[in-house]
C-alpha cells in the first residue's frame, strides 16, 4: 500500500486533537453555539476516519487488497472534503472570507466515508 494509511491516520488524530482545542478554546465566544458545533462535527469526524485509516493499515498488513487501499483513499478524501469544508465554512464566519462554495464538497466527503467503510466491510467479509 502506497500511502500509507497509518501515518495518514496517525495525522488526522493528532489534527482532530489540535482542531478540537482550538475550537474549544479560540472559537468558543467567538463563534454562535449552532456554528461551532458544525466546527465539532468535523472534528469528530476527523477523528472517527483517522482511526478507520489506522484500522486499515493495520488489516492491509495482515491481508492486503486493493479494497483496503482504495478504502484508505475514500477515507483520506473524505476526511479532506467533509471535515475540510466544515472548518472552512465555520472560520469564514470570524475571518469575513466567504467559503460557502466549499459547501457541496461536504456531501461528496460523506459519501467517500461511506464507501470506505463499504469497501473495508466488503474486505473483511471476502478475505476470512
Amino acid at each position: 500500500m502506497k500511502i500509507r494509511p497509518t501515518v495518514w491516520g496517525i495525522v488526522f488524530s493528532g489534527l482532530a486533537v489540535v482542531f478540537g482545542a482550538f475550537g474549544a478554546h479560540a472559537l468558543s465566544g467567538r463563534l454562535e453555539p449552532q456554528e461551532l458545533e458544525v466546527f465539532k462535527t468535523g472534528v469528530q469526524y476527523q477523528m472517527y476516519h483517522g482511526l478507520a485509516l489506522i484500522l486499515a493499515g493495520i488489516m492491509f498488513k495482515s491481508k492486503p487488497s486493493a479494497n483496503l487501499s482504495n478504502a484508505a483513499i475514500c477515507f483520506i478524501l473524505g476526511t479532506l472534503f467533509f471535515s475540510g469544508s466544515l472548518y472552512l465554512i465555520t472560520l469564514g464566519k470570524i475571518s469575513h472570507f466567504d467559503f460557502k462554495w466549499v459547501g457541496p464538497l461536504t456531501p461528496i466527503g460523506g459519501l467517500g466515508f461511506i464507501i470506505g467503510w463499504a469497501l473495508m466491510l466488503y474486505h473483511h467479509v471476502t478475505k476470512r
